[in-house]
């Protein structure tokens, strides 16, 4: 049986490494990266899943029927922000922003917020096309709670100041496989690899 080629809609190699580490092997994933050619489309949705859809028909659109697309929309809820930066996290200190500069503005709006008030969430959207038309999408959500200073050089994002439910530590500091095993992305993965596993399409086109 031959691995099913699935591209996943984005240019963050963070991004890419990570689904790549939560498939496991007999996945032929790829990302777009290695298809220069392809416009980049307007994030102009309301939601992580509107977004999410976006970029999976445009790659879709592109890349036809045999090929899979995972596009992954993602970001930080605060509690105390009014669910800012939500799906705004990529760009949340302006356009270009550096990970640091959008963590560094997210800690200078939640200076003085008390232990008690720092909830937070992640929240993963995925989306799959193929041929240009959306045939599934799946939700992950951890809960947890934002530091006052990023600790940990792992990760990416806001991974360096937000401690997931249960842990003492921030997804950069804890150890990789910990982070993939609860991560908001992981468990929108799981439910993706289970609908790829009833739907019976690990093989390619």
């Amino acid at each position: 049986m031959s691995a099913l080629r699935i591209v996943i809609a984005t240019h963050n190699a963070h991004k890419t490494g990570e689904f790549r580490a939560l498939l496991g092997e007999g996945w032929q994933v790829e990302d777009l990266a290695s298809y220069p050619e392809l416009p980049v489309p307007e994030e102009d949705g309301d939601s992580f899943a509107a977004n999410a859809a976006i970029k999976a028909r445009a790659a879709g659109e592109r890349l036809g029927a045999e090929v899979l697309v995972v596009a992954d929309d993602s970001g930080l809820e605060v509690e105390a922000l009014g669910g800012r930066p939500g799906i705004f996290s990529a760009r949340y200190a302006g356009a270009g922003a550096s990970d640091a500069g959008n963590r560094a503005l997210v800690l200078r709006e939640m200076a003085g917020v008390p232990e008690g008030s720092r909830q937070a969430r992640f929240r993963c959207v995925l989306a799959v096309a193929r041929g240009g038309e959306v045939v599934a999408s799946f939700e992950g959500v951890v809960e947890g709670r934002l530091v006052e200073a990023a600790e940990g050089e792992g990760g990416f994002g806001y991974d360096p100041i937000f401690v997931p439910e249960g842990e003492v530590a921030t997804f950069g500091a804890l150890a990789a496989e910990v982070k993939h095993r609860m991560s908001h992305r992981a468990r929108a993965l799981a439910g993706l690899l289970r609908w790829l596993e009833d739907a019976d399409l690990t093989k390619s086109a």
